[in-house]
């Protein structure tokens, strides 16, 4: 739960800046164990790890736009409720981000280049629909797990089946995504109108395109 340090506009901006320097960094701390602990290691070929290094690396890009989201959208959140979710849901998509940065090292690649631009454009987005209330921001955050639930399952089939690994951090957090996106509709989250879904939609697929590569 968080404390009282929400409350002061101040502090909710120091914190959220500090958070930015931390995911842009690449620093992320997991609350949980990653789910790849347990899961049986494997010999993949050269273009086997290229390609799971750049879906991972694909991933962790989402879960920096996640932080971001959640961070812009907390701050701007018009009650305590709100921002206690959009906290609880960030601790848990940190544990995605140190989840993909730990995988893409051990993949022998590493992040995005354009974390920075990627989390700017997604601090910008989540500050426009906190701006329309919360029922509209939380309605964005629906549609965006919904979205991101989708992505995720298409990973699943596109992984080497042999990279077990990779696959397991997938699946808890597809898992996870579908938690968040019940948990904001549970909230009174807003239907996000067609337009906006299929400008969401465009955007990621850009996103996920060029950071499959950079």
């Amino acid at each position: 739960m968080p404390s009282n340090r929400y409350h002061h506009p101040l502090d909710r901006l120091i914190i959220g800046a500090d958070k930015a320097l931390r995911v842009i960094a690449g620093v992320a701390s997991a609350s949980r164990p990653t789910p790849a602990a347990h899961a049986p290691d494997a010999a993949l070929d050269q273009a086997e790890q290229r390609h799971s290094a750049g879906l991972m690396r694909v991933n962790h890009v989402g879960e920096v736009c996640a932080q971001a989201l959640y961070n812009s959208q907390a701050r701007h959140a018009g009650s305590d409720a709100m921002r206690a979710q959009f906290a609880q849901a960030g601790i848990e998509e940190e544990d995605h981000l140190a989840w993909t940065a730990q995988r893409l090292a051990e993949l022998g690649s590493q992040p995005s280049l354009l974390n920075p631009l990627w989390y700017a454009g997604a601090y910008a987005l989540g500050t426009v629909a906190a701006r329309l209330g919360d029922a509209h921001s939380l309605g964005f955050v629906v549609e965006t797990e919904r979205q991101v639930e989708r992505h995720l399952a298409s990973h699943l089939e596109k992984l080497p089946r042999q990279d077990a690994k990779s696959r397991a951090i997938v699946e808890q957090m597809r898992l996870d995504e579908i938690e968040h996106g019940a948990a904001a509709q549970a909230l009174g989250a807003a239907t996000t109108p067609a337009p906006v879904r299929a400008v969401m939609a465009a955007m990621g697929k850009v996103m996920t395109k060029t950071a499959y590569y950079i």
